[in-house]
């Protein structure tokens, strides 16, 4: 399969990389490896689509990734492409309305993935079920092929890992994780700068907003479950990009007695639910709403107003506790 992806690539004249909605650094450093890599080996260029709903949403922390300041958004998609990739992407509906229709139109399609709960929805799917992240399924993938990984290409591989596995901490960190990362580092890129740019770097707004959904945050089930709400009266009150509620529930979780966690944000299309867990599988949660994830951490989209959103998930959350 390998091979098929890169001959695949070297026919295609018109490549797009498709990111997964409200990106993150796994999703947009792959996207910038795998495009750093179609430049470097093919001599062509690819297109990145970041899924935002306009270029005001340009998630700033990542800028520093190579070739992520020309990516597309959805007012400058073309109408075609010969081959359109989705990284990072566990499910169709990752994708949105514009671009699944290029998806779906786009003569040849790879998903490249790493989510356990991805199906495979492209003509050719190359999904490594476990691995830490997206970023280390290219990484193997490179090598596998046997292609030179330039500074570039590791500097969206590294942001990827180190983003995806919470700074090497998550279960899915293994020593092919560990072994990977060394490698890349070992090329030359600086691994403290990169850390500084995704972790420290932060606005300020969006440090009030995180405090706000920390310091609100409601606890049931005698403290072994805590989640915030994000409403949009909060989200326009702060200025909030899609971005800044990265890494509560997280936070959450990470105080002692907590079981499970979850952060719901009113979208258009409904409740975003972000769960992460402890001992619990959280993709049993999820895949009841064609959800999908991993088993600490998982999300979907319920559509319910806000207050029933939470009141599901604690029922569904209270089964699994028992």
């Amino acid at each position: 399969m390998e091979r098929e992806i890169l001959n695949l690539i070297d026919k295609s004249s018109d490549i797009l990389i498709v990111t997964h909605v409200n990106p993150d650094g796994d999703t947009l450093g792959s996207a910038s490896a795998l495009k750093s890599f179609i430049i470097e080996n093919f001599n062509k260029q690819s297109d990145i689509l970041i899924q935002i709903k306009d270029e005001n949403q340009f998630p700033k922390t990542y800028k520093f990734l190579p070739h992520i300041n020309e990516a597309v958004t959805l007012s400058n998609l073309k109408e075609d492409y010969d081959l359109v990739i989705a990284v990072d992407t566990a499910s169709s509906d990752r994708i949105v309305e514009n671009a699944s229709s290029v998806f779906k139109k786009a003569k040849n399609t790879i998903v490249i993935d790493h989510h356990k709960t991805n199906t495979g929805f492209g003509k050719i799917n190359y999904i490594k079920g476990g691995m830490s992240s997206c970023a280390e399924v290219l990484y193997d993938l490179f090598n596998k092929l046997n292609r030179k990984i330039s500074q570039n290409i590791a500097i969206g591989l590294y942001a990827g890992i180190l983003t995806d596995t919470g700074c090497f901490k998550y279960e899915s960190t293994t020593e092919k994780t560990f072994e990977a990362a060394s490698k890349l580092a070992a090329l030359g890129i600086n691994i403290s700068n990169i850390a500084d740019l995704c972790y420290t770097n932060k606005p300020k707004n969006m440090i009030l907003f995180q405090n706000y959904l920390v310091s609100n945050a409601k606890f049931c089930f005698n403290d072994r479950v805590a989640y915030t709400l994000v409403t949009k009266e909060i989200i326009e009150k702060y200025k909030a990009r899609d971005e800044y509620t990265e890494g509560i529930a997280e936070t959450l979780r990470s105080i002692e007695r907590i079981e499970a966690s979850f952060v719901l944000k009113e979208t258009e299309k409904g409740v975003k639910a972000s769960i992460r867990t402890k001992n619990i599988d959280a993709t049993k949660i999820t895949e009841k709403f064609k959800g999908g994830g991993h088993k600490r951490a998982a999300g979907c989209t319920i559509k319910e107003n806000i207050g029933r959103a939470a009141e599901i998930l604690l029922k569904e959350i209270n089964e699994l506790l028992i």
